[in-house]
């Protein structure tokens, strides 16, 4: 297996990838998460892992451009969670959220052999269910009681109709 690719960063701003013993520019770190390439960004001075502050450098360059991802409202959303009681928990379903996200679009893409229709309707049931699951841990972990599991509540609902 691999061993974690390391890129330094020297006190003038230059990053120097290990691996292939050059100076990189943000581009080609960019270029690397595209690749999906695991790697450490450290300062040179001191060793500290500053990976993400060059990720977020990357992001700051890619939402200069013309099209951008976040906006103004979202961002400020996002800053009101820091240093709040659900910061932790913001993290972990922002993180679970992309996830997902990810793994969805890879599955769309390896299924339009079949027919784009019967891919939505599975995708989007899937989904639901997930996303059910996850709201039912989110309000587990704020301390409400649901009375038992999704499952077990849908049933209670079907029957009750």
């Amino acid at each position: 297996m691999k061993s974690e690719r390391i890129i330094k960063k020297y006190p003038n701003r230059r990053l120097y990838d290990t691996e292939v013993s050059r100076y990189i520019t943000l581009s080609d770190v960019r270029e690397l998460v595209m690749n999906c390439a695991t790697f450490k960004v450290v300062d040179a001075a001191n060793d500290s892992d500053i990976t993400r502050s060059i990720l977020l450098q990357i992001m700051l360059e890619e939402e200069a451009g013309s099209d951008p991802l976040f906006s103004a409202a979202m961002l400020s959303q996002i800053i009101r969670f820091y240093g709040g009681t659900l910061q932790g928990m913001f993290a972990r379903y922002l993180e679970a959220s992309l996830d997902l996200f990810a793994k969805q679009q890879q599955e769309m893409t390896q299924s339009w052999t079949e027919t784009p229709f019967d891919t939505m309707t599975r995708l989007t049931q899937k989904n639901v269910e997930i996303w059910a699951d996850f709201q039912d841990e989110f309000m587990r972990a704020a301390g409400f009681d649901l009375g038992g599991d999704r499952q077990d509540r849908q049933q209670k609902s079907n029957e009750s109709s």
